[in-house]
């Protein structure tokens, strides 16, 4: 079964919706977005659905979703994704760096290197998720951390592997059939073990269908998230 992933507490109204079709939540936890209150309610969703639970830090930079590269030191980046994961506030399964920082550590295992400094001060028994097939895997390893390879159903690649930019005409995959049938070329060439879908796409949630019963009808996902709770004791869809 491969897991399917979701960037979540970003603000994006209906996440909730999206959780039945995937299998493992990436909380912002006020790097690029999200506070106590969001992180809080977010997680505590994903635990009624019976979701793993993981850190999305990033750069601390609010104002540009995280999404904007930078250029800090090393001990600042080791610092910003301890606290950010400190903050969330709960037992973890993974993290996973956002946006910039993620993309930047995909070429740079000094920087990957100091995200999982960072996890290592708060846990060594969590996965690090990383781009398939880059270089932020190895270095996650040489830290010593279990690592999870990441492919995207929602984004568009470069010819070598990694991801276009979202500057970039035809970065994001809006189409819900395109979605599902990269998804399962991902499963099928076993090109990743958890694929990730974004809230904050355009038609995240007919997507996230497709994907899932695309997946589901090959084998690849076999079951869907069930609340431990009704959703509407927790106010319904955020």
């Amino acid at each position: 079964m491969i897991d399917i992933n979701c960037d979540m507490g970003e603000g994006v109204l209906g996440e909730e919706a999206l959780m039945p079709y995937v299998t493992s939540v990436n909380i912002a936890c006020g790097g690029h977005t999200g506070d106590e209150a969001s992180m809080q309610a977010t997680v505590e969703l994903a635990r009624r659905y019976g979701l793993r639970v993981g850190a999305h830090p990033s750069f601390p930079d609010r104002e540009n979703f995280g999404r904007s590269e930078m250029h800090l030191p090393l001990d600042e980046v080791e610092c910003a994704v301890y606290e950010q994961c400190r903050a969330l506030a709960t037992e973890l399964t993974h993290v996973k760096p956002h946006g910039a920082l993620y993309n930047q550590a995909a070429k740079d295992p000094a920087l990957a290197k100091a995200i999982a400094r960072g996890v290592a001060r708060l846990s060594r028994s969590v996965a690090l998720v990383g781009l398939a097939g880059s270089v932020m895997l190895d270095a996650f390893r040489e830290e010593g951390f279990e690592t999870i390879a990441e492919a995207f159903a929602d984004r568009r690649y470069e010819p070598d592997g990694t991801l276009r930019s979202r500057k970039l005409p035809g970065a994001l995959i809006d189409n819900p059939a395109e979605a599902a049938e990269q998804a399962l070329m991902i499963a099928k060439k076993s090109l990743a073990q958890t694929i990730c879908i974004h809230s904050d796409t355009p038609g995240a949630l007919p997507i996230a269908i497709a994907v899932r019963h695309a997946l589901s009808s090959k084998g690849y996902a076999t079951h869907f998230a069930v609340p431990s709770t009704r959703p509407d004791a927790l106010g319904g869809n955020r």
